[in-house]
């Protein structure tokens, strides 16, 4: 009788610990993906800004002192990481560019949103492996390729 419950207790936990480990990963990927959209959104806002006044302007090293003055606790601040995400918005001029093309397709009523943007291989990987991507290849195909790849084969 008592290996039964060992059995079933067994059982319970096994379940229960892959639960939490889905869950872990669902949570992880869920940051992920909306850090992924808020530098998009950051990077947007840096590049339209350089537009309207000009590269001079030292809106960047700006930006990322006054930011990180204020969110002393947040790391991503920096100079360096603010010009990549204004090249991350640059390589991916529309948050729909990250949709998959089967959900590009839209009706006239409907409203694709900005979450669009994490469905693309891209928002699936990490910022350090965009950051990586945007540096070593030239072509959108190829940074789509490569995070696919990276993602199927778990690199």
């Amino acid at each position: 009788m008592n290996s039964k419950l060992d059995k079933n207790y067994h059982s319970l936990l096994n379940g229960l610990k892959e639960k939490i480990r889905q869950a872990r990963v669902k949570a992880a990927l869920t940051v992920n993906e909306q850090l992924l959209a808020l530098y998009w959104e950051i990077g947007r806002t840096i590049s339209e800004q350089e537009k309207s006044e000009g590269w001079g302007a030292k809106i960047v090293e700006t930006l990322a002192r006054d930011l990180k003055a204020e969110f002393a606790d947040m790391k991503g601040l920096s100079a360096r990481n603010l010009r990549y995400m204004r090249d991350f918005a640059g390589a991916y001029p529309s948050l729909l560019i990250l949709q998959q093309p089967v959900a590009k397709i839209k009706s006239k009523k409907s409203k694709i949103s900005d979450s669009a943007i994490l469905q693309q291989p891209v928002a699936k990987l990490p910022w350090g492996h965009n950051c990586v991507l945007l540096d070593k290849l030239k072509t959108q195909e190829e940074r789509f390729f490569y995070a696919a790849k990276a993602i199927e084969n778990g690199w």
